[in-house]
């Protein structure tokens, strides 16, 4: 009986040493997270504004009213609880303040409609079916389509006219974030069975992939392109250390879109580019043990380098997909990081942290702009990817 008794016991530390740690429980940690964001509601419904991050005072620090590219990521992280939880108040939620940014759906200056609506617009439809969310998501679409250049091949990110953008000597920039903006296209082609919107998203995948990455497999940030014959005018970055570096959110960026990409397509050229840059990803061989990248994998001072949970939040989400596509295993990788994401380090307790989920990501460092601090996007990404690790 001792025997037996010490042979499971071998086992069992066995079974637990290959695992290296426990497995995430997603039920407990949804519920720690809508516990959180319970808080942050009742703040956002107070002042009346989406709350994007904290300022550099450590108070909540709202998104713009005018527009930004942030916007539809509360309202989309409240879709995802109504989701989990049945919960009304998570549906009036994101209605009200979806609704407070529907006009911007005419807005055809700015390539992150994708973002913003199907993030937000797009989860309302897809847990109720109201016919006005698809409108709505019509309408965005049709006006990010009128950024598509087809001597380039891309959906134009920047306008170069104002602002910082318009000091760097760019015409037609394109950037790897741009790759997320591609469902909502994808999505509106199957809602109106129009090809155009389809077919303009795989022509821009296709020169991201011919133009944006490099022999490691690694993403540039910054494309330039002539509008007039689609040359590439030089690469470049704006949010990573260097123009020849790998900004963290930037290769997850790129893992997330060219997943979706595959998703809509079925075409091995997408699965195989996802596959790659999962790779680079998983075995650069500076990433911290417990799998959160630094912002930028060449930064100069790493280890003394801030760590970026977005990236990491957006990665794992991708990759709980693309495990659903691949032979290959992602699955030792998705644990680490979602055993990471949900552990104290970087999960906040009940009422700190301006009531956000996760702590420690980065916006831009080149610009100053919210190091180390709560995102609100690093928290959507995390509450789909717990989605997507409870129904795996």
């Amino acid at each position: 009986m001792n025997f037996i008794k010490t042979l499971l016991l071998g086992v069992i530390v066995i079974s637990i040493s290959c695992k290296g740690v426990k497995e995430v429980n997603p039920k407990t940690a949804i519920q720690k997270a809508e516990n959180q964001l319970s808080f942050l509601l009742q703040d956002a419904e107070k002042a009346n504004r989406i709350p994007r991050t904290i300022d550099k005072t450590g108070n909540l620090h709202w998104t713009h009213l005018n527009f930004d590219w942030t916007e539809g990521f509360f309202p989309g992280s409240c879709w995802y609880l109504f989701e989990e939880t049945k919960d009304e108040k998570w549906k009036k939620a994101a209605e009200k303040f979806q609704d407070m940014y529907q006009e911007h759906k005419y807005k055809t200056t700015n390539h992150d409609l994708g973002f913003i609506f199907n993030c937000s617009f797009g989860n309302g439809f897809r847990l109720t079916k109201n016919k006005a969310f698809k409108e709505v998501m019509i309408t965005a679409a049709d006006s990010l389509l009128t950024r598509f250049n087809p001597a380039v091949g891309c959906i134009k990110s920047w306008d170069t006219d104002k602002g910082w953008q318009s000091q760097r000597g760019w015409k037609f920039p394109v950037i790897i974030d741009n790759m997320m903006n591609l469902e909502l296209l994808f999505k509106v082609s199957e809602f109106t069975n129009d090809p155009k919107y389809k077919e303009a998203a795989v022509t821009h995948a296709n020169t991201t992939i011919k133009n944006h990455f490099r022999e490691d497999n690694s993403s540039v940030h910054v494309v330039d392109y002539d509008p007039e014959n689609g040359a590439v005018r030089g690469k470049y970055t704006a949010q990573g250390a260097a123009d020849d570096s790998s900004w963290a959110r930037g290769q997850a960026w790129g893992l997330y879109g060219f997943t979706i990409t595959y998703r809509y397509t079925r075409d091995k050229v997408f699965l195989e580019q996802a596959e790659k840059i999962a790779h680079y990803i998983i075995n650069f061989k500076d990433t911290p043990k417990d799998g959160i990248p630094y912002w930028d994998y060449q930064a100069s001072k790493i280890p003394n380098e801030p760590r970026d949970v977005s990236a990491a939040a957006i990665t794992v989400s991708a990759l709980l997909e693309l495990n659903n596509f691949s032979d290959q295993d992602f699955g030792p990788a998705i644990d680490k990081i979602m055993n990471s994401l949900a552990s104290d380090q970087y999960t906040a307790q009940l009422g700190e942290n301006k009531h956000f989920i996760l702590k420690h990501s980065v916006g831009s460092i080149p610009h100053g702009n919210e190091i180390d601090v709560p995102l609100n996007y690093a928290d959507y990404y995390y509450l789909e990817a717990l989605v997507r690790y409870k129904n795996k």
